[in-house]
């Protein structure tokens, strides 16, 4: 017979991606993330969990009190440390180059620098909201304030993210329905590729980072990289192009966990390209594209992908 605490252990081990990403975003160092989930199995730990309807969000917001004290926290000791004396340096924590370097590819290098000038509050509203839609009525206890309030949190952030570029759906992404072509043949790889800047370019190291934790298999990476709400739409013929190659993905997919358990087990290889100039992915047989995979953005976010075989009227760069 489990016992009540193997049952909540066991629980608590189908969130934890998701109470690691959400860590993650709002904290934005991979270490400290991994300290406030692990501060949150100990308090649920000593919780009675019998009476919790809602597990999921329940845990949810555990991690993200935690996660805004140590953000808090972590803000005044910067106060600290810019009033302190010549040597009475506090000890910090640095980040190793190599998880620093993958938080980057994940995230962003411009979401973060932005994220990092919000207040600890804007932060979390921003991170909770835009990034895993959990509703004002929820996040307004955790940061103290109203539900009005709270939204009006959110609102700041994002309105500061978008006026430095490193948040925007794409127009012609997953979702956007009767989106022209670019004008281009759809035959493959022109000579010269034009060097992408600024939030196109962010949008392509993204990219790479989803298809680098797709080929792996890596669940949590994938995840990461992922809008909780992404739609998934393939063409006919990208389906039936998709039973040949192994490459097979359901015409619509919705939500992040599905999306996540679909991509994670599959083995294909496509690689960087530019669809209509904007970053995207493209699967190649005998050197012409056959399927290209257009990509949508939401709060630094993947919203929506579009696969499709039809390639009429697009402009195919293979990077």
């Amino acid at each position: 017979m489990v016992s009540e605490n193997e049952w909540l252990a066991s629980r608590f081990e189908l969130d934890r991606p998701r109470l690691r990403a959400v860590a993650f975003r709002v904290l934005g160092s991979m270490p400290e993330a991994d300290d406030a989930v692990q501060e949150t199995w100990l308090r649920i730990a000593r919780s009675d969990a019998s009476a919790v309807e809602n597990m999921s969000g329940w845990l949810t917001t555990i991690v993200a009190r935690v996660s805004l004290n140590m953000l808090q926290s972590r803000n005044s000791r910067r106060e600290d440390l810019s009033d302190a004396v010549d040597g009475e340096v506090p000890e910090s924590r640095e980040m190793d180059p190599e998880q620093e370097a993958m938080l980057a590819d994940s995230v962003g290098a411009a979401m973060l620098v932005i994220l990092d000038t919000l207040s600890p509050a804007e932060r979390l509203a921003f991170v909770l909201h835009d990034m895993f839609a959990v509703p004002f009525d929820e996040i307004a206890p955790i940061v103290s304030r109203s539900p009005a309030a709270a939204r009006q949190l959110a609102s700041r952030a994002r309105r500061r993210i978008q006026r430095q570029g490193a948040d925007g759906d794409e127009p012609g992404g997953a979702g956007d329905a009767g989106v022209p072509g670019g004008g281009g043949t759809g035959d493959g790889a022109s000579a010269t590729v034009t060097p992408l800047e600024g939030a196109e370019a962010e949008k392509a190291a993204f990219i790479r980072a989803f298809l680098a934790a797709s080929r792996e298999g890596d669940f949590e990476a994938l995840l990461a990289t992922l809008a909780p709400d992404i739609v998934v739409r393939t063409d006919e013929q990208a389906v039936r192009v998709g039973v040949t190659t192994g490459m097979g993905v359901a015409e619509e997919i919705r939500g992040a966990d599905a999306v996540t358990r679909a991509f994670a087990r599959l083995t294909w290889a496509p690689v960087p390209a530019l669809i209509d100039g904007r970053p995207g992915l493209a699967y190649v047989h005998d050197g012409v594209p056959r399927v290209v995979f257009r990509f949508a953005f939401a709060g630094g976010l993947i919203s929506g992908i579009d696969i499709q075989a039809d390639l009429a009227g697009l402009d195919v760069v293979v990077c």
